[in-house]
């Protein structure tokens, strides 16, 4: 059965722990590549929510999983708020597979 991760700052995710979902709570002072690479070659996670501010510090790691099936890997705002990282990955993905960008037609 796939499973749900969260990747970010404990006060950003803590809440989806209530809805079942896997939590990793990141430190921005440490290194968080061993964690993202062990959740991304797992198999156990179809899709993997990740902050923007944790997204910021993985950015040439979730590179080198975006053209692969599984797991989806989806940028959410955090607590510190929206830097609009997230819509673009968004509207960069539908405009890859539809061909055009459909959110300013």
């Amino acid at each position: 059965m796939s499973k749900i991760a969260v990747i970010g700052d404990k006060e950003s995710i803590y809440g989806f722990a209530a809805l079942g979902l896997d939590t990793y709570f990141i430190d921005y002072h440490e290194d968080n590549v061993p964690l993202f690479k062990k959740l991304c070659q797992s198999q156990s996670y179809s899709i993997i929510y990740i902050t923007e501010a944790a997204a910021a510090l993985l950015d040439k790691e979730i590179e080198k999983y975006k053209d692969q099936p599984a797991p989806a890997i989806i940028l959410i705002p955090g607590v510190s708020g929206n830097t609009g990282e997230g819509l673009s990955a968004v509207r960069k993905s539908v405009e890859k597979a539809v061909g055009s960008d459909i959110f300013n037609e």
